[in-house]
């Protein structure tokens, strides 16, 4: 039988994942003659060419691709075993880490949190503010157990490390000045902004969601300003400077008495002159996940997290 070394599969991960020797030893704060030798030493127990030059860089031959695709396998059950065992040490104690991004604490994790503290004041929740990319990369390298991220910006379903679970369909309002000719206008569609100066975020998910929302609405908003702190935005809607979506969830993170109808002005840190509409007509939404390790969302205390983020999420403002 092949020695299966646990250590030297996850470095062939790690290198697939990365393209380089270089890249994958830094990640691993390891040298890399050390990774070289690791992987050399992989190859020679499995029988097997692992890596072929490519240029400059290294790339698993097919065989690595046959051992990887094993190789998740055993990953994800001993994150399931490190789950049960977990759950027979620890019971309701525990401690589990949390990466999500900015809107989604004050709205989804304190709650949950706070839910928690009543239920399970054994279990401890630590939060780490991240975006999706450094919320999957501190997900990998097991900083944090749970991410969570918009589902557009997130691996897709297919991806083996990670498991995915939905939280919630957050629905986009409009933020106008309250003297906007259209803040009061009834049955208001998105497509009715179409010639209108937008404020938005100049790369990242918010400029990408708002560009893909207006665009199935039938057309490309121009962007006046650059954005991406709700304050700020919030500030140049009422002076007149533009108009905005803004997702529903926002709400918890201190953004105005958001109002839910016509054209009455919403205040924001004592700021009055926005008009926050919903778009009934073609409400636009953004979709909000959690994603784990694959084998380890069985944990008693990610379970409960997940459970209270579910609670969260039911709790938020409904789509009209």
């Amino acid at each position: 039988m092949a020695d299966w070394d646990l250590k030297k599969l996850r470095i062939l991960r790690t290198l697939h994942e990365l393209g380089t020797v270089t890249a994958t030893a830094e990640a691993l704060h390891m040298t890399p003659s050390a990774v070289s030798q690791q992987l050399t030493g992989l190859a020679k127990a499995l029988g097997v060419t692992l890596l072929e030059a490519h240029g400059r860089r290294v790339r698993p031959t097919d065989a690595a691709e046959l051992v990887l695709r094993h190789a998740e396998a055993v990953f994800a059950q001993l994150e399931r075993a490190d789950a049960e065992l977990l759950g027979y040490l620890q019971g309701e104690a525990g401690q589990v880490r949390v990466g999500a991004f900015s809107t989604a604490i004050p709205a989804l994790v304190v709650p949950a949190v706070q839910e928690l503290r009543r239920t399970h004041p054994g279990l401890s929740v630590v939060v780490r503010e991240a975006e999706a990319e450094a919320a999957y990369e501190l997900l990998a390298e097991g900083s944090v157990d749970l991410a969570l991220s918009l589902a557009a910006h997130a691996p897709t379903p297919r991806d083996p490390k990670f498991s995915r679970v939905a939280l919630l369909a957050d629905p986009l309002d409009v933020a106008l000045p309250a003297g906007h000719r259209l803040a009061a206008e009834p049955g208001l569609r998105l497509a009715d902004l179409a010639g209108e100066p937008w404020i938005f975020g100049s790369s990242g998910p918010w400029s990408q969601i708002t560009t893909a929302a207006c665009e199935n609405a039938g057309f490309l908003p121009e962007r006046a300003h650059a954005a991406a702190d709700w304050s700020a935005i919030w500030a140049m809607v009422a002076a007149g400077m533009g108009v905005a979506l803004v997702p529903r969830m926002a709400r918890a993170g201190g953004i105005g008495a958001f109002g839910r109808g016509g054209g009455a002005p919403a205040g924001h840190g004592g700021r009055e002159g926005v008009a926050l509409r919903v778009l009934s007509g073609d409400q636009p939404r953004r979709h909000v996940i959690a994603a784990a390790r694959r084998g380890s969302e069985g944990a008693p205390g990610l379970a409960r997290v997940l459970a209270a983020l579910r609670q969260a999420a039911a709790t938020q403002p409904p789509g009209e």
